[in-house]
Order: structure tokens, then sequence, then C-alpha cells
């Protein structure tokens, strides 16, 4: 796992290590949470590791609930300022899933009614068997089979 200091190409971590500004908002020992310089709506923020994980597949847990505190303790604050009716947290993993800055992130995305801001979630359904099936594969690979 490569530290910040080692990925010179990271924007993020650029930004971490103070060579790129940012409008910060909150810091902590494993996150810093600024503003995104590319906002959806005002007051789009995001969370970040100060080390550097490409995605969540390979972060502490500790690192990550870290993440998750941080974007508590932010988005009532977020909410309220940008007075947003709503706020979605997002977080990509991998190109496929629209990660586009290989640096983990989470974005905090203020909300109101009418903004351009969409989802596509063409919900499916399991055929017969298919759920349990899912299931058992997956609890397979939390106990290590």
């Amino acid at each position: 796992m490569a530290h910040y200091e080692d990925m010179r190409d990271c924007i993020f971590c650029r930004i971490v290590q103070g060579e790129i500004p940012c409008a910060k908002l909150y810091e902590t020992e494993h996150s810093l949470a600024f503003l995104d310089i590319a906002p959806l709506n005002r007051g789009h923020s995001l969370v970040i590791p100060k080390r550097h994980y490409a995605d969540i597949f390979g972060m502490p847990g500790d690192v990550l609930a870290d993440i998750i505190r941080v974007a508590g303790r932010l988005a009532p604050a977020i909410k309220t300022a940008a007075e947003a009716e709503g706020l979605n947290l997002i977080q990509n993993n991998g190109k496929i899933a629209h990660q586009f800055v290989m640096h983990f992130h989470l974005h905090l995305i203020p909300r109101f009614k009418g903004d351009a801001f969409g989802f596509n979630w063409p919900a499916g359904k399991y055929g017969e068997g298919e759920m349990k099936e899912v299931q058992n594969r997956i609890v397979g690979q939390l106990n290590g089979s």
C-alpha cells in the first residue's frame, strides 16, 4: 500500500501536503475535509484520508471509521450552511464505478429541489434462489471460505 509521500501525481495527496490550497473545513489525525473545487451544488464537500488509499478495498477500518465520523459531524453543518433540503453521501470505487481521482474520497453533496443532479437507478430483481446464492457467496467471503 503506497503512502501519500509516494504519490506525487495525486491531487489529493498534494492537497494534504499543502502543495495545492484547499478550502479546509475540518481535519483529524487521519482525515481532511474541504470544499470540492467543482461542486455539483454549493457546499459540495469531500472527506479524504490523509494517507493515500486508492479505494475502500485496502483502507484500514480505523481510517474508514474516522472518515465516517468526520462526515457525520460535517453533514448537518453543510446542510444548514447551504440551506439545503437534503444531502447525499457518495463514494465510488474504481473507474467502472465513476471514480476519477484514484484516492479514496467521500462526497457530501447538498441537495435542493429542482437541482440538476440525478441518479439512474435501474433496480432489478433476483431470480428464484439467486438471492440466497449471492448471500451465501458474500458470507463465505466474510468467513474466509
